[in-house]
């Protein structure tokens, strides 16, 4: 398939009249490599504001690296990388500080500073890269508490949380400068299956209450085809797949049908074969 990726305005289900939105986040001929380790090889993709893109793929392939480049915490090899319109892969550290403010990230583990209870928490970017007296930050760590379900735990330490409400208040933080843009990785990972389901709404909710534009990296197909508007594969450096949830599952690739369907294929199954040492 061809690695540029298209928005989600042309895939298969869009209205063929509807004009097409404004790209958030472009990628264009994104490279980079880890000495001999080529991790992204021309990666091409364009992001509309407001959707939700899940991006899917066997692990090494690069989900993570590709995130890195969009928050400007790693720089590519060759390609450029724009946020609404602007390039920001070629700007100075100080000017990619106050980019970063545009975006939230729910990291795999949730993150949370041990030291801190669970207001303070989510009130520490306000903290350190707003001007909002006190009370007012407080107050929107609140808010932000009430919208992911939490409004009396502010006072408890994290050790106090079971791992879903962990990963709730790290959401929590991530939505507390009122981000334009979300980043989970690996969002309903360490979770059973009722509270990942917890965290599959929440990122559904946020989306249409906050019209946040949300990119999820995971390998849970449960929670990818429940949140997504695109669904994109990589696979050898590249964008191997670029589609709705409804497309991916019609599709007869191999290499998604295996996938999705989360089947050892035969290279994986002749290393088990080998005899042992």
């Amino acid at each position: 398939m061809n690695d540029h990726a298209a928005s989600i305005s042309s895939s298969p289900n869009a209205e063929g009249s509807r004009p097409k939105a404004p790209s958030i986040i472009s990628i264009r001929n994104l490279h980079k490599r880890f000495g001999k380790l080529v991790v992204l090889n021309g990666v091409s993709t364009e992001t509309e504001g407001g959707k939700t893109i899940v991006i899917l793929g066997p692990s090494g392939t690069g989900k993570s690296v590709l995130l890195k480049h969009i928050v400007g915490l790693l720089r590519p090899d060759k390609g450029e990388v724009y946020f609404e319109g602007h390039r920001i892969d070629d700007k100075p550290e100080r000017l990619l500080m106050s980019y970063r403010t545009n975006f939230g990230f729910l990291f795999q583990m949730g993150a949370l500073f041990d030291s801190l209870n669970v207001i303070e928490n989510v009130a520490f970017p306000l903290v350190e890269h707003s001007k909002f007296p006190r009370d007012q930050i407080y107050d929107i760590a609140h808010q932000k508490l009430t919208m992911v379900g939490l409004p009396d735990a502010g006072k408890k330490m994290p050790g106090e949380l079971s791992g879903g409400q962990r990963k709730r208040v790290a959401l929590a933080r991530a939505i507390a400068m009122a981000p334009k843009v979300i980043l989970y990785d690996e969002p309903t990972t360490g979770l059973d299956p009722i509270r990942s389901d917890v965290i599959n709404e929440l990122i559904i909710k946020l989306k249409n209450e906050l019209q946040i534009t949300s990119i999820v990296v995971t390998h849970d197909m449960n929670s990818a085809f429940k949140v997504a508007d695109r669904i994109l594969m990589l696979a050898e450096g590249k964008i191997h797949f670029d589609g709705t949830p409804a497309t991916i599952r019609q599709s007869d690739d191999p290499i998604v049908q295996q996938f999705i369907s989360g089947e050892a294929g035969d290279a994986e199954l002749a290393q088990l074969r080998r005899p042992s040492p």
